[in-house]
């Protein structure tokens, strides 16, 4: 039996596809949503920034992105492009690749904005991709896609520590070489997707089940909180272990990337688990498993911090695919928008809690970020209790 929602699918995983699709994840989140926070240092001091300022750059990346995605998945949802999958990658590779030569912080904030435009086309684009070949292994499948993403992230963290500290911002234009893994990997899936496409459009004509927005809404305002957490600790514990514990900026960079290969590590095992457990209850168990650790994480520095960061990152990160899938499944008319929603505008949403944080670390300093980062897995499982437990779906699927 299938899902609620859910269509008649084929019902072996082409994985061949997913990890090709992965792949193209990892490429744009690296050059995107990894490396945009990690590049923060390295921005402010070329274009002599304020925290604000910094924190700009990270939210018109991540808003663009945002706003984008969720609109892009509307229209392909009814119009499907698949030529978005590889013009979305190529966009936002190369223009972040571009910010190594821009002459001033106005380029700089227009070439991050259209790399976040391209970002928000691919995403809906490549997540639908990797559902159209998931089988009956929908988590599996989701959980493949987004490590790469997360792994992306997590990479983009050693990008600082690796060369561009020393290359200085110049040092971006190396990029160029994800630009080309990109138009190969989109290149190769692009026949497949295009015919994919058709199958897809007389799938959703025999969809079964209503849209249900109010869950909908509920969920999305679980995925900003859940990139709230992350977007903070991306962008500020830098600063925080510098400014606070006088950590190196080459070592704190180090300490991000753990966190967020925990998340990557954490997101697989979760997306598997959702083929088998309700995905309302994966994603409150992941919140509330995350609280103990967010409390502790402001007063630890150091190899003590590593006991912290660790299990933070494996259990806040771990509904990251499923949150993919769950919406999926609350939305099943509009299987696009639903990744568009999750990936894009929750996530994306994360660059307004940058500029939040920002604001609030020029205003009374940095510590109080991290104080409000203890309480949002907190908010994160009270909002969770309340989605509807789909348990019943996954007893019968």
């Amino acid at each position: 039996m299938t899902e609620r929602g859910s269509v008649p699918a084929r019902s072996g995983l082409n994985r061949g596809v997913v990890w090709s699709l992965g792949g193209s994840h990892l490429l744009n989140d690296l050059v995107t949503t990894g490396v945009v926070p990690a590049l923060s240092p390295l921005y402010m001091s070329t274009y002599h920034l304020n925290y604000t300022q910094t924190s700009l750059v990270v939210l018109c990346s991540y808003l663009t992105s945002s706003i984008s995605q969720p609109l892009f998945g509307a229209l392909t949802d009814k119009y499907p492009r698949a030529w978005l999958l590889p013009l979305g990658l190529f966009l936002s590779t190369l223009c972040l690749t571009l910010t190594g030569v821009a002459p001033n912080f106005a380029w700089l904030l227009l070439l991050i904005s259209i790399s976040g435009l391209g970002s928000g086309a691919f995403h809906p684009e490549a997540a639908r991709g990797t559902q159209l070949a998931s089988g009956n292994a929908r988590g599996r499948a989701q959980a493949i896609f987004q490590v790469g993403g997360n792994s992306g992230q997590a990479l983009g963290q050693l990008m600082m520590p690796l060369f561009l500290l020393s290359l200085g911002v110049h040092g971006l234009l190396w990029f160029a070489v994800a630009v080309g893994l990109g138009l190969i990997l989109t290149g190769r899936l692009y026949p497949w997707y295009r015919g994919s496409l058709r199958e897809h459009g007389r799938r959703m004509r025999e969809a079964k089940g209503d849209n249900r927005v109010g869950a909908v809404v509920l969920l999305v305002i679980v995925v900003i909180v859940r990139s709230w957490c992350q977007i903070g600790i991306s962008v500020f514990l830098p600063f925080y272990y510098r400014h606070q514990f006088g950590m190196s900026y080459n070592l704190a960079d180090s300490f991000t990337f753990i966190f967020l290969a925990a998340g990557a590590v954490g997101t697989f095992i979760g997306g598997t688990l959702a083929d088998k457990m309700p995905k309302q209850r994966i994603l409150l168990y992941s919140m509330l498993c995350s609280i103990p650790f967010a409390l502790l994480l402001p007063f630890l520095h150091g190899a003590a911090a590593l006991f912290i960061l660790i299990p933070f990152g494996f259990f806040i990160l771990s509904s990251f695919a499923v949150t993919v899938v769950y919406c999926q499944y609350l939305l099943p008319r509009n299987i696009s928008l639903a990744s568009g929603l999750t990936i894009g505008f929750g996530v994306g949403a994360g660059g307004i809690g940058a500029t939040f944080f920002g604001a609030l670390s020029d205003a009374v300093g940095l510590k109080i970020v991290f104080y409000v980062l203890m309480f949002l897995p907190i908010l994160g499982s009270l909002l969770s209790f309340f989605l509807p437990n789909d348990a019943r779906d996954v007893a019968s699927s």
